[in-house]
């Protein structure tokens, strides 16, 4: 199986099944990271640990629709269409399509990055997004963050994002610069490099 189809599926839980229903209840579309998986950071309390998800009501594996997850854990499920135009290209009634080493090596790429963070800038509180299913920081203007992976690298790394773009070596995409998690150690080093070199390298 494509490591695609896993992120799109874990995309549209974050988005459908976490996110929403937690914007319908509170307003708030963020989510983090938590031992084995990723979860709301209000009421309803939802969870997604390993390939199960947990909700109010129950426990859903990730196999059927997304609707009949909804069901299950208590909650309807809900695009977030109408607060940002990137929303995952998933309806309620599509399957999810997921393995799990996959689904396994995702997570672990959320759990590091949210690791990293927290020792590279211990002041600023990750937020595991759903528009772009990513966990980052914003911190002297430049983003820091952790990706599982997009049309433009399509396994998990880390990114450093200058909302201003500089010019040199280290940075290696029009955002900025990415390294896939696979070739990283220390993951908060990585970011501090970043941070080095964001404030020594002139703007593009």
């Amino acid at each position: 199986m494509d490591l695609t189809q896993t992120r799109t599926s874990l995309h549209a839980v974050a988005e459908l099944l976490l996110a929403g229903p937690q914007y319908d209840a509170c307003g708030d579309i963020r989510l983090r990271v938590v031992p084995g998986g990723i979860a709301t950071v209000a009421e309803p309390d939802l969870r997604l640990v390993g390939s199960e998800l947990r909700g109010p009501k129950g426990r859903h594996p990730l196999t059927g629709t997304y609707a009949a997850a909804a069901a299950a854990l208590g909650v309807a499920p809900r695009s977030l269409g109408d607060v940002y135009s990137d929303t995952v290209d998933v309806v309620a009634g599509d399957v999810m399509v997921t393995d799990d080493d996959h689904v396994a090596l995702l997570l672990d790429a959320f759990a590091r990055g949210d690791a990293a963070l927290r020792a590279f800038c211990a002041s600023e509180e990750p937020v595991l997004w759903p528009e772009h299913f990513d966990i980052g920081i914003s911190w002297d203007e430049v983003n820091y963050g952790v990706s599982p992976g997009d049309t433009v690298i399509p396994e998990p790394y880390a990114y450093v994002g200058p909302w201003t773009r500089r010019q040199g070596h280290f940075w290696n995409h029009s955002f900025g610069a990415a390294r896939a998690m696979a070739e990283l150690d220390d993951v908060a080093a990585f970011f501090r490099e970043g941070a080095e070199r964001a404030a020594a390298d002139l703007p593009a």
